[in-house]
């Protein structure tokens, strides 16, 4: 009994501190890009969370989600502009709901195909769905607007309490509601019975046909569930940017990008999609701007995830906190702080050495010089390699070494 009351409290407080970010974030970041970003963030956390109902909660890999997010934009769109020309008589904060049921009857109709099987026949079969989709797209430039795709003005008709939402806070503060609303609903999801069974279909359909349960028919309950809240991160986002184009929204790429950030923020946690989706704005908006080398930082990420932390980010998180809580850090300090002073060196290292080679490969016949942090490095100066070498080569074997004893000490 203990236990549920501290696990009840421990959920409490985690959307209680996440309800104080929603509420707090744009009033430390003010600038308009922060809006923006802020705003991208709240949308990418539906589509992850509804992403990780069908990857996390039922083991259905897939890598056509972009699908149900893109389809929940164009749906979004079309509804604005009938209700701009008075053909719909449906306020903006209802659109994200168009969105939604758009999305959801896509998932009804694509997902009864898709998860008539189960592993890598169902992975197979999103793939194919994703491209198709995005094949088809382009051949109705009518619907989807072609490369150019669909723009939008989203202040029309009266103003909703007073809200035009032109300004971008306005519209910040309508995806963080409904961010929050989908957030606290797909984990009361997890909670429900068929929250449970899928769960248990991920872990041993056999046993749960066996008890009576249809495999297939859980996953398609939960194929649409996850459509409706992927329909409504995409409306979000439609909103937001006021346009949308099918190479962007429905591609294989976008798909791939949650697959990926989901991973990393880690699926096996319930919040784990949430950091996942923070990373992939950053990344995308904020990253690709300091450094050219970005994909590839991507790439290293999720391989050294997949390797050494399957649990992602939020695995990380959790094994530390368990780690404070058993003692294990106050027994180990001298190895926790060896850990953490050499593993910050070791990625500045790896980090020059990409720096330098993009902008050889680039800019060094014209440029050798590159600013690197507060460093100044020239690609065409052994030393400045060896130097960056040494210092990565030499944090390495340090951090396995910590590592080791960290282990040994279990």
């Amino acid at each position: 009994m203990m236990g549920a009351n501290s696990s009840r409290h421990a959920v409490l407080w985690a959307f209680g501190l996440f309800t104080l970010v929603l509420i707090v974030a744009p009033l430390i970041f003010t600038s308009s890009l922060a809006i923006s970003v802020l705003s991208q963030i709240g949308c990418a956390i539906i589509i992850c969370l509804s992403f990780n109902i069908l990857f996390g909660q039922g083991g259905m890999l897939s890598f056509g989600h972009a699908v149900y997010s893109g389809l929940g934009a164009f749906a979004a769109v079309h509804a604005i502009q009938l209700a701009s020309r008075g053909g719909l008589a449906i306020p903006l904060v209802l659109i994200p709901l168009v969105g939604g049921l758009a999305s959801m009857l896509m998932a009804a109709l694509l997902g009864f195909v898709s998860t008539r099987k189960a592993g890598t026949t169902f992975a197979m079969i999103t793939l194919g769905i994703g491209e198709l989709v995005a094949a088809i797209a382009l051949m109705f430039p009518g619907v989807f607007g072609g490369e150019g795709g669909i723009s939008i003005n989203r202040v029309y008709g009266m103003p909703f309490f007073g809200l035009t939402f032109g300004p971008a806070l306005q519209v910040y503060g309508l995806i963080a509601v409904y961010c929050l609303v989908c957030t606290v609903a797909m984990f009361l999801f997890t909670r429900t019975p068929l929250g449970r069974m899928l769960n248990a279909v991920r872990d041993n359909p056999v046993r749960a046909e066996f008890i009576g349960y249809d495999p297939q028919r859980v996953r398609h309950l939960a194929f649409i569930v996850s459509g409706f809240f992927a329909g409504v991160g995409g409306a979000l986002m439609a909103i937001h940017l006021e346009i949308v184009t099918g190479a962007d929204s429905l591609g294989m790429v976008r798909s791939g990008a949650y697959l990926l950030f989901v991973f990393i923020g880690g699926a096996a946690f319930f919040l784990g999609p949430v950091l996942g989706a923070v990373l992939m704005v950053c990344s995308t908006v904020l990253l690709s701007h300091f450094t050219k080398a970005w994909l590839l930082y991507l790439g290293l990420a999720f391989v050294l995830m997949v390797i050494f932390a399957p649990g992602g980010l939020m695995g990380i998180c959790v094994s530390v906190v368990h780690a404070f809580r058993s003692g294990r850090v106050r027994r180990n300090m001298g190895h926790c702080l060896l850990l953490c002073m050499a593993a910050v060196p070791e990625f500045l290292g790896a980090a020059a050495l990409i720096e330098m080679t993009y902008h050889l490969q680039l800019e060094g016949d014209f440029e050798p010089t590159l600013h690197f942090l507060n460093f100044t490095l020239n690609v065409h100066n052994a030393v400045h390699w060896t130097v960056a070498a040494v210092v990565m080569l030499v944090c390495a074997a340090t951090v396995k070494y910590a590592l080791t004893e960290l282990e040994r000490s279990k």
